[in-house]
């Protein structure tokens, strides 16, 4: 190599030291030397193992990562199952207070508290009752003591409403329940005072009084029923009779039992004495004490009179309680009745009016015939009810809810109507007015302007010819007529008339619905409205009933004249509005005139200062005593 090459070789070698010191002293490994060339083996395995313990230290980081992310996911995990176990908590099963299982759970609790008011009383004051069935009344306590105890739990499970929803919450439940006087009172009524049998033996049914405080249940129990069933009226009274017998049944009891603590036979008005045969049988016993108790009470019968103190006392309280009775029955026996009744008196009155009106018109008696036994025919069928009277206290959705399962069906069997949206349809059902036609009576004349269609619920119809006794078609349950006529298509032969005579062959119940109410409904709903009037006019095509240069032809001057007068009924309507808006505006005008032309009068009087309320109210005497 010559000297020239080796003096640009060794220049090239310090100008590229010089760039790396410069540009890339930064790096670790360029401290050590500057010059590749003199780079040892030992650097390189250091350099190795620096970058191998990089790698692990970052690789232990990474792990300690993936196991801190592990320990979140599982905290996340465990806080969804705790959640998932609380809702599984919270969802258990609740009884709903309006349901048939709370019903029908009443009808069993009602049992043992109808049982242990009739027997335990009974069981205390005769005392062979309860020695000669020992066996019997135990095995029936304590099954009533099991279902008293299951009615606890059923209480624990009875939901209420907040805020419209039923409470399904365990802890919101139990809190309920406990903190109302019913809890307390199931508590005593369940206290096992019957263990006493132990040391007094089990002669004394009276341990278990405290039974009696489930009485709710039974009260319960029947305002359920009540409600439930169709006959109120008979089951109130039915009620009244069985809270009266129970009265009567503890009277007699009582009296027996004060008649035991005096001395059978003792003097004329307790019990006679049981040892005479007659009088010492069970059955004689409480027949005679329920007899006495029955005319005391009703104070319709003659009893020995009481001859000590207490016997006077006692008689006393019976005759007081036996007036209460009287008038408790007397009042709503009386009121019962009259309610069973209102509906006939309501009809009779109606009936009664219409005879007066007839006579006094002087009406032939053909017609009133007819009249009066169309009255006949709706009460002795039962459709003397107003639907939209008895209906008028629900809320709109159950009106609509009632109507469509009563007529929906019906409404449907219409052509015109089959294929029609869901809200048309439960709009024309609440519509629609059911109407009866006696023997005879024409539904519709031909030429007669149709108003109204008509499904025919039940009966027959018959289509006649112009002498009303030739029939051409009968007409039964299902079917109906005018459908067409109320749409009023335009280019159709008949217009708006009848084209047949209908009458009525014996009573018909018809359903009835005026083109007023189908136009009204329709207003909502336009597309069905072109539908509507599409399928009538494919069925007047198919009977070649329609004029179709007429139907092509611009609008009905008809229709315009009807527009025209609706049109001009509302101005009319909208000036009588503006002229009383008018005059009260006027007349307030006026007043407030009064009032200021008062106040200036005033002002001069007194001067600008305001006048006290003690001044202008003496002012008031003086101007009248001017007047």
């Amino acid at each position: 190599m010559s000297v020239n090459t080796c003096m640009k070789y060794q220049q090239s070698l310090h100008s590229f030291n010089v760039f790396y010191l410069t540009y890339c002293s930064h790096w670790p490994f360029a401290r050590f030397n500057v010059n590749y060339s003199n780079n040892t083996n030992e650097d390189k395995k250091e350099e190795k193992k620096e970058v191998k313990e990089e790698k692990k230290e970052e690789k232990k980081e990474e792990k300690k990562e993936e196991k801190k992310e592990e320990k979140k996911e599982e905290k996340k995990d465990d806080k969804k199952d705790d959640k998932k176990k609380e809702e599984k908590k919270k969802d258990i099963f609740v009884i709903d207070p309006s349901s048939n299982i709370y019903y029908n759970w009443l009808t069993i609790i009602a049992a043992p508290v109808f049982y242990n008011w009739c027997m335990l009383v009974c069981r205390a004051c005769f005392d062979e009752l309860q020695v000669d069935h020992v066996k019997l009344w135990l095995f029936l306590d304590y099954i009533s003591d099991v279902i008293y105890v299951l009615d606890m739990f059923v209480r624990f499970r009875t939901g209420f409403l907040e805020q419209g929803l039923l409470v399904q919450d365990e802890k919101k439940l139990r809190d309920h329940y406990t903190k109302t006087l019913q809890f307390k009172l199931d508590v005593l009524s369940l206290l096992p005072t019957d263990l006493a049998y132990l040391k007094l033996g089990l002669n004394y049914p009276e341990l278990r009084f405290n039974r009696l405080l489930r009485i709710s249940r039974l009260f319960e129990f029947f305002d359920r029923t009540e409600t439930r069933t169709n006959y109120p009226n008979m089951f109130r009274i039915g009620n009244l009779v069985l809270y009266i017998l129970i009265i009567i049944h503890w009277n007699a009891c009582i009296y027996f039992a004060i008649s035991k603590l005096i001395g059978f036979g003792t003097d004329s008005w307790v019990y006679p004495n049981v040892s005479i045969p007659e009088y010492g049988r069970l059955s004689r016993k409480y027949i005679y004490s329920l007899y006495w108790s029955t005319l005391t009470l009703t104070t319709i019968g003659e009893t020995p009179p009481p001859v000590k103190d207490e016997e006077y006392l006692f008689v006393v309280i019976d005759f007081l309680v036996g007036v209460l009775i009287f008038a408790t029955i007397v009042g709503n026996v009386g009121s019962m009745i009259s309610n069973m009744n209102a509906s006939r008196a309501e009809f009779q009155a109606k009936v009664d009016s219409i005879k007066q009106y007839m006579h006094f018109r002087k009406v032939t008696k053909d017609l009133e015939a007819r009249v009066i036994k169309w009255f006949d025919y709706l009460w002795t069928n039962k459709k003397t009810v107003d639907e939209k009277e008895v209906l008028k206290n629900l809320p709109d959705k159950l009106k609509a809810e009632i109507a469509i399962n009563v007529h929906l069906d019906t409404l449907k069997k219409v052509r015109i109507f089959q294929d029609c949206e869901a809200g048309l349809l439960i709009e024309l059902v609440l519509k629609l007015k059911p109407t009866v036609f006696s023997p005879g009576d024409y539904i519709c004349k031909k030429g007669d302007i149709g108003r109204e269609m008509y499904i025919i619920k039940e009966g027959k119809l018959a289509v006649v010819a112009d002498d009303g006794i030739t029939q051409f078609v009968v007409l039964s349950d299902g079917s109906y007529f005018g459908e067409i006529s109320i749409l009023n298509i335009k280019g159709s032969k008949s217009g708006n008339r009848r084209t047949a005579n209908i009458r009525s062959i014996g009573y018909s119940d018809l359903f009835c619905l005026s083109k007023d109410d189908l136009m009204e409904a329709l207003t909502e709903y336009p597309e069905a409205k072109k539908a509507l009037e599409e399928k009538g006019r494919q069925i007047l095509m198919k009977d070649n009933l329609i004029d179709e240069e007429a139907a092509k032809a611009g609008a009905d001057p008809k229709d315009l004249e009807e527009k025209i007068e609706r049109l001009e009924t509302a101005l009319d309507t909208l000036q009588t509005r503006f002229a009383r808006l008018l005059a009260e505006y006027t007349s307030s005008q006026q007043k407030v005139k009064q009032r200021l032309a008062s106040v200036e009068t005033r002002v001069k009087k007194y001067g600008s200062g305001t006048l006290s309320v003690g001044e202008t109210e003496a002012e008031k005497p003086e101007e009248e005593k001017k007047q």
